[in-house]
């Protein structure tokens, strides 16, 4: 388990992860650094769920930065499988019942009513939200499917967001798809590694993901650097007053920081 959160259920926990593979096994300009990658793919660690959780793809960015002031971005799809491993579901049902056994006793030993008295004092509506928090928040082998996390994660040079995010969607597309891709999933993973240029400045680059082309535009010299992440989702975030507040501060030189979850 990563950190001390053993006062959550199993399913609310997080698990220590680690790297797979990757791809290529390292480059003298930019040696992998696997512990950091490892922590930025899954900042919260590992986490499981249940066919009645959320399991949305989810995306998100990070930058490394070294001592010689270099920067390293990483693009990072998180999505859920299923586990098809006996040995880590018993576990996961052995988790529960440690958990509930812990949570049954501390029950008991603060109340001292018994559990009709408890169960009579509930009424029929509360009763079914109890029920349905509990079927929420628990894992039976014989009747749940377990999912796990999983990344795939592309590091790049330079920030392409949505070119990495256009490619990494469509990768796990065709992992998920019914249909096999028109090719196998390695020559396209070798394709964007070894066959993908980086584009000239002031050019644009063309290339083919699984199913669609992918373009991505470098700005050329004497441009602004690149700048893809899209503006909107910094309105969403942050909202209008604090975007504007943010923006005062850089014009006043001010050091800033951003604390979020």
């Amino acid at each position: 388990v990563a950190g001390e959160n053993f006062d959550q259920s199993p399913l609310r926990r997080t698990f220590k992860s680690k790297v797979l593979a990757h791809y290529p096994q390292n480059i003298e300009w930019n040696p992998f650094d696997q512990d950091a990658v490892n922590m930025l793919c899954m900042p919260k660690g590992l986490s499981f769920r249940t066919q009645a959780d959320d399991r949305d793809p989810q995306l998100h960015s990070f930058l490394i930065t070294r001592e010689d002031g270099s920067r390293t971005y990483g693009f990072v799809l998180t999505f859920y499988e299923e586990v098809t491993s006996k040995q880590i579901c018993t576990a996961m049902q052995t988790l529960y019942q440690m958990h509930n056994a812990e949570q049954y006793g501390s029950v008991c030993a603060s109340s001292s009513c018994s559990m009709d008295s408890l169960a009579s004092s509930i009424d029929e509506g509360d009763a079914t939200s109890l029920a349905k928090l509990q079927r929420y928040n628990s894992y039976d082998i014989s009747r749940d499917t377990l999912y796990v996390s999983k990344c795939i994660c592309l590091i790049t040079p330079l920030p392409f967001m949505q070119a990495c995010k256009k490619f990494l969607i469509q990768l796990y597309k065709a992992v998920t798809s019914q249909q096999p891709p028109p090719l196998p999933l390695e020559s396209y993973i070798h394709n964007i590694l070894y066959e993908v240029p980086l584009p000239p400045p002031g050019r644009s680059l063309k290339f083919y993901g699984v199913y669609e082309p992918i373009i991505c535009q470098r700005p050329g010299p004497n441009e602004l650097p690149l700048s893809d992440y899209p503006l909107r989702e910094v309105f969403e975030l942050l909202g209008l007053e604090n975007l504007v507040q943010v923006f005062t501060c850089v014009l006043l030189e001010m050091q800033i920081l951003l604390y979020s979850q």
